[in-house]
């Protein structure tokens, strides 16, 4: 099975892309892109699975249990300096977004036992970070990271600049070993500007029993059920991409690859 996903056209509920335990083959992480018109709404909510609504681009109204939320989210597209809007429904309560202008909804979902409440996440809470140095460095929200309250899920969005490299060196996070690393589903969707362009992700383990390096093009999903991920940027093209992460314990540790954990000494100029 290809890691892979690419999107196809809407459904009738808008869905472009829809990534289940099931289809991924794995257990824990949940993903959906959905765009919707003006006045358009989807809907949504499963039992065992608690969801993060993030409205990439647009503006809408968000109704889950005894709770509304107007105008939810407002930037322009995934590439402008600003937070996302951000929703987290705890596991069995549906919900509904409504678009006020066009909109582009991703839909995050994990296991939940139903703990915790329906709230919108502060956009306050999510500050640009700068990360690495040189054709390294990119910047990062956490938009549900450890340090915000949730069951299972981590959400965070990154720009990688053009020719830099992001998620490098390489790193993984798929073995469950308490205070050094921990086991993570992963997914990245990827985003484009402009949007004609195309970067490259390789997925590969110690043991290259999962080797892949993948073309993406913009709105395709990349599944890292294990193993490293390293993304690169060409030139003359931003690279946006979502990442949700899962697994049995909500705690992201990684391991860098051994082979090019030299490229954090100092004066490398990667950190």
């Amino acid at each position: 099975m290809s890691l892979r996903v690419r999107p196809h056209e809407p459904d009738s509920q808008g869905c472009v892309l829809d990534i289940t335990p099931a289809s991924a083959g794995w257990e824990h992480v949940g993903f959906k892109v959905v765009r919707l018109g003006p006045g358009d709404s989807h809907a949504g909510g499963e039992a065992g699975r608690e969801a993060c609504l993030v409205i990439l681009a647009g503006t809408a109204s968000v109704s889950a249990a005894d709770d509304v939320y107007v105008a939810v989210g407002g930037r322009e597209s995934v590439f402008e300096d600003r937070a996302p809007g951000a929703v987290y429904v705890p596991a069995g309560i549906a919900y509904k977004v409504t678009a006020t202008t066009a909109v582009e909804l991703a839909i995050a979902t994990a296991p939940g036992s139903g703990e915790g409440s329906v709230r919108q996440i502060d956009p306050a809470a999510m500050p640009r970070e700068i990360r690495g140095q040189g054709t390294n460095q990119r910047f990062v929200r956490n938009i549900l990271p450890e340090t915000e309250a949730a069951e299972s899920l981590l959400v965070v969005e990154v720009i990688t600049p053009a020719g830099h490299w992001s998620s490098y060196p390489p790193h993984k996070h798929d073995t469950d070993t308490p205070g050094e690393e921990s086991a993570l589903e992963e997914t990245y969707y990827h985003r484009l500007d402009p949007p004609q362009g195309f970067a490259f992700q390789r997925v590969y383990t110690d043991d290259r029993s999962i080797d892949e390096t993948i073309a993406v093009e913009d709105g395709d999903t990349v599944m890292v059920p294990r193993g490293y991920h390293p993304v690169g940027s060409p030139h003359g093209y931003s690279l946006y991409y979502l990442n949700v992460m899962a697994g049995p314990r909500r705690q992201w540790i990684i391991r860098n690859d051994p082979a090019h954990e030299w490229l954090l000494r100092p004066g490398c100029g990667v950190g």
